[in-house]
């Protein structure tokens, strides 16, 4: 049988959205003939970004709970109990044989009316420190796949497979292609590059670092790519009149970036760092602390302790941010001992062996009766 049915499920970032439709796309490729349905949240960017990916979307009226004490919170089991609801008619509608979520607030509902039929189910848990939908699901799914050790303390453990978080094909192949990286940015090639990303939208924090370090990179003999965010693009554009600096309010060959780079400085998002572990570059994460449960500290902690990057926190880096830069340059072997150790957490088969999963679920036997299970 190949016309298999999938919804998939994950949004509010492109941390939940990129791996779901990643994941979308090896499924279309071993399973031609299946049919694909995303179910995202009715108001966040997977409703845009998931048909330009070629998927039709349907989306729920829901959102996450607010930390703080606020009136949105009022209306949380209002749409909590209208999202059951709708997720429970798009699933009797389309009889998914598998169900799978990448995080974000729509995969709870869903997952949660899929587990109550028993028809297969898989989540994705992309970072080191799960939010509260994957904690919560995870005693219900069939399958966890995550993309760090030591996730047992928040899931079943016969449950949980290690895969790493699915990434972008380009990646896998930056390696050997610095002089050509180089090139696409018209770089100097005997300088050091240093690639700055903040997100899509941008990063105030780091942004702010940068521009008050634009002397001290241009007296190391360094030349940047600083990708300042669109939100941030017309306050820091300016700095394009330096000769060594290049603003970019949003970079569209990130392999070539990538590539071009002899140092990162990075958020710490958990897509961001199994993009840096393949690209097998030394790392400086600036964790964002605005985040839910401080995840990407988390995240970046957990590749720092490993000797495979270097962790700077937002309050730390005006007293540490110089010493650990200037050093990081004039240290050869640093550079390549750090390159070496985050490489050697990268799984770069991730996308192919947790679709591997999902087939193992195919089989299972509630899968093949769904059609019957579904019209209850």
């Amino acid at each position: 049988m190949s016309n298999y049915k999938f919804i998939l499920s994950g949004g509010g970032t492109g941390g939940h959205i990129y791996p779901a439709v990643a994941i979308a796309d090896e499924l279309k490729s071993r399973y031609p003939d299946a049919e694909f349905l995303f179910v995202g949240a009715s108001d966040r960017m997977e409703m845009d970004k998931v048909p330009q990916a070629g998927y039709k979307i349907e989306g729920l009226w829901i959102s996450g709970i607010q930390r703080k004490l606020t009136l949105k919170n009022l209306a949380f089991p209002f749409k909590l109990v209208v999202s059951l609801l709708r997720s429970r008619k798009i699933i009797n509608t389309f009889k998914p044989n598998a169900v799978i979520g990448t995080g974000g607030f729509a995969s709870g509902p869903l997952l949660q009316v899929a587990t109550s039929k028993k028809i297969p189910s898989l989540i994705q848990e992309q970072n080191s420190y799960p939010g509260i939908t994957n904690k919560l699901l995870g005693k219900k799914v069939n399958t966890i796949c995550v993309a760090y050790e030591g996730l047992e303390k928040f899931f079943p453990k016969e449950k949980i497979k290690l895969t790493g978080n699915p990434i972008r094909k380009d990646l896998l192949e930056v390696k050997g292609k610095h002089i050509e990286g180089k090139d696409a940015f018209t770089l100097i090639h005997s300088k050091h590059t240093l690639l700055v990303l903040g997100g899509s939208l941008g990063a105030r924090r780091i942004n702010e670092l940068i521009e008050s370090n634009l002397d001290l990179f241009e007296t190391l003999n360094v030349q940047v790519i600083w990708q300042c965010g669109k939100l941030y693009y017309s306050q820091y554009k300016q700095y394009n009149e330096r000769k060594h600096v290049q603003v970019h309010a949003f970079l569209n060959n990130m392999d070539m970036a990538y590539a071009a780079a002899d140092i990162i400085i990075s958020r710490a998002g958990a897509i961001s760092v199994s993009e840096l572990c393949i690209v097998g570059k030394p790392v400086i994460f600036i964790p964002s602390p605005n985040v839910a449960e401080d995840h990407q500290t988390k995240n970046a902690k957990a590749v720092a302790d490993k000797d495979a990057a270097i962790l700077i926190r937002e309050k730390d880096l005006d007293t540490d941010f110089e010493k650990e830069f200037s050093e990081l340059i004039s240290n050869d072997e640093k550079r390549k001992d750090l390159s070496k150790n985050i490489e050697a957490l990268a799984l770069v088969n991730a996308t192919n062996d947790i679709v591997d999963e999902v087939e193992k679920l195919l089989k299972s036997p509630s899968s093949q009766t769904e059609e019957t299970k579904t019209n209850e």
